[in-house]
């Protein structure tokens, strides 16, 4: 098995960088290469850009713990487990580590690669909050205050 993990420090409290990582129906929004994301009780569907659709089973979304888990379940993976782990570090800063352990090992790769470019992407609709994950995340937490 193959892990490989990113991290990267976000100015902004945890609960706003939160907000977008820990929503499992906006992926979409910050994570480049997926266009589209269907949740289904604890099954997630993701839509790559090239047509592909795979789904994913959602272990665990803590908001207390800040963590969020998902397996791959497609048969082009032996094991799959992703974690997305958002860490407060006081005064306005949040670190958000994305790991990726995959069988066979060379998907590792190719998901954590992605990782990074997603990570680089939540740390921008944060910090300018402005995006589309941003306006989805927002419009969410409006509709549940309601």
């Amino acid at each position: 098995m193959a892990s490989i993990r990113y991290e990267i420090q976000i100015e902004a409290d945890v609960e706003e960088v939160w907000a977008i990582a820990g929503e499992p129906t906006i992926l979409n929004l910050w994570f480049p290469g997926i266009t589209e994301c269907v949740v289904d009780g604890i099954v997630r569907t993701i839509t790559l850009a090239a047509g592909m659709s795979m789904p994913e089973e959602i272990i665990t979304n803590d908001p207390i713990a800040h963590r969020f888990q998902y397996m791959i379940t497609s048969p082009l993976f032996s094991y799959h487990r992703g974690t997305i782990d958002a860490f407060d570090l006081g005064n306005h800063r949040t670190l958000v580590s994305y790991a990726t352990d995959a069988v066979p090992n060379v998907m590792a790769l190719v998901i954590g690669g992605g990782s990074l470019g997603a990570l680089a992407e939540l740390k921008l609709q944060v910090e300018s909050q402005s995006g589309a994950a941003f306006d989805a995340a927002t419009a969410l937490q409006e509709a549940r205050k309601d």
